[in-house]
């Protein structure tokens, strides 16, 4: 069955807050559309923090004819605070603060941040040397940026 661009967001949101809540983190969903999608509060923090979830469904050929990529586009104006990637096909989520997004996003045109990762591992690196598999941002796999993060 086909999901719509609503339900496979939907269910990014709910894999994120269940990989959260296993580390003792609450969030709650927005009711519109602000470019934040979760509050959420942890209590190694004072104060609650914002989470603009984006999700890919699974993994497609990249630039249409490539090896097997995931990726996101991301605003440079998001309002949140952390930006939460999430892979349903794989069910792994990814969380980066919007700075290191900014720094490790492979194409920047004006206005968006594209970030993807190869899912094959058989593809060749980069030219340009910029990390692109999957198992290259491991740091980022929400089970070791809840902790690098202090949340």
């Amino acid at each position: 069955m086909k999901l719509s661009a609503a339900q496979i967001g939907r269910c990014g949101e709910l894999l994120c807050q269940f990989r959260l809540l296993q580390h003792g983190i609450e969030s709650s969903p927005m009711t519109t559309d602000t470019g934040i999608d979760l509050v959420a509060y942890s209590k190694k923090q004072t104060d609650s923090f914002t989470i603009q979830v984006k999700t890919c469904h699974e993994s497609r050929p990249g630039g249409g004819k490539g090896k097997l990529a995931i990726d996101w586009w991301i605003p440079t104006e998001c309002p949140a605070e952390y930006v939460a990637l999430v892979d349903i096909q794989r069910a792994r989520v990814w969380m980066l603060g919007m700075s290191e997004i900014e720094e490790v996003a492979q194409q920047k045109p004006e206005g968006r941040l594209h970030f993807f990762m190869t899912t094959d591992s058989a593809a060749l690196a980069r030219r340009d040397g910029k990390p692109h598999h999957d198992y290259d941002f491991q740091r980022y796999l929400i089970e070791n940026a809840v902790p690098r993060l202090g949340l």
